[in-house]
């Protein structure tokens, strides 16, 4: 049997950013499967973001703008 792989705790943490800009997204108006369709489209944009530094908030309202 395989064991599962294990992210590093920055994958981690990137993806619970992810997760939380999406909230934000729906909150803005997009649907669900926007949102994830969005995050995934742009995730090497949503990624710097991240990297940059802003929060899932700013990130959300960067990419409404």
């Amino acid at each position: 049997m395989a064991k599962k792989e294990e992210l590093d705790p920055e994958t981690l943490a990137l993806i619970n950013w992810c997760i939380e800009v999406e909230g934000f997204l729906v909150a803005g108006g997009a649907t669900m499967a926007e949102a994830q369709d969005h995050i995934e489209e742009q995730i090497e944009w949503f990624t710097d973001q991240f990297y940059d530094g802003l929060t899932p908030e700013e990130a959300a309202k960067e990419a409404l703008a």
